[in-house]
């Protein structure tokens, strides 16, 4: 389930159906790597079962799942097998080798070694809430999320994708909040944050495990400390760490949120109760979270309007 949310809007005249979207996506659907490829990123299925479809409608929801595999060969593992070949060559050939000839051995280990490289697979959830005309992407990273959105611009006719934006910065509401000790609707304040000095100083203070209704943090603010990032509860159900990037981290669904696990239920090769799980994972999550995302937009002044 999502642990880190990147948010976009798309564009309200965007309507493309199940079948549309799926369609586009199986243009770039994930293989692995070649020989001699380096890198390879292409749409695989959610439910991790080969040739199920690749866009999955949970209660209305869209789920995606963006896969990469990349080929991990150190540098300094070719430039070592480039050295010995370059030694021998120049011993055979009683010369020193030029620059661009040690260049093209250099390339050539590289190619040599490439099949037999490790690989590393990445995985990365998208999700569709066409209600909201949100996208979220379950990531912590920004060049994730725009490697997301470069792969759907690519897939799927007329989207656009802009960063969630609102009237009011992270910041400065939570700068707000701090003052009061008080957040707004069905969000309470956690024991956690970072601030920092917006001077030539960069001063940084964290608070961890630690009451933020206290004097000292109030003051830091007043003398121009601004939050980068704030921990918070909504509606006693989902916590997480807003970041003055609008970016959600740490998404963590409290006690109670999903239903005990059934002892009996193993789901050792059990296919039927994997999917029922699926569904119920994703029910779950994105019932939550449809209704968090869009209170969190309003708690921070309400979605900035884009320029036509």
């Amino acid at each position: 389930m999502f642990k880190n949310i990147i948010a976009y809007r798309i564009n309200p005249d965007w309507k493309k159906t199940t079948a549309q979207i799926e369609a586009g996506l199986s243009l770039t659907r994930f293989m692995k790597c070649g020989a001699t490829q380096e890198k390879s990123i292409g749409w695989s299925e959610p439910r991790n079962e080969a040739h199920a479809v690749l866009a999955e409608v949970v209660n209305g929801h869209v789920i995606l799942r963006l896969t990469s595999e990349t080929k991990v060969l150190p540098a300094n593992v070719v430039r070592r097998a480039a050295e010995e070949r370059i030694e021998k060559l120049e011993d055979q050939m009683g010369r020193k080798l030029g620059r661009v000839e040690k260049r093209d051995i250099r390339e050539e280990m590289r190619l040599d070694l490439l099949p037999r490289a490790f690989t590393r697979l990445a995985h990365t959830t998208v999700w569709i809430d066409r209600t909201a005309g949100l996208l979220l992407v379950d990531s912590g990273s920004p060049t994730r999320a725009d490697e997301v959105v470069a792969m759907l611009l690519r897939c799927l006719d007329d989207i656009e994708l802009t960063p969630v934006q609102t009237n009011t910065s992270p910041a400065v509401q939570m700068s707000a909040w701090l003052l009061a000790h008080e957040a707004p609707g069905r969000f309470d304040i956690d024991e956690e944050c970072e601030l920092k000095a917006t001077d030539d100083t960069q001063a940084i203070v964290r608070y961890s495990k630690h009451s933020l209704n206290n004097a000292e943090v109030r003051k830091h603010i007043q003398n121009g400390k601004l939050p980068t990032r704030l921990a918070l509860t909504w509606n006693g159900r989902v916590s997480f760490v807003l970041n003055d990037k609008w970016q959600v981290k740490r998404v963590r669904f409290l006690d109670g949120v999903f239903p005990e696990s059934d002892p009996a239920d193993t789901g050792a090769g059990d296919g039927e109760n994997a999917a029922d799980r699926f569904e119920a994972d994703w029910t779950i999550t994105t019932g939550e979270l449809a209704q968090l995302m869009p209170e969190l937009i309003e708690a921070l002044g309400g979605a900035m309007e884009i320029a036509a």
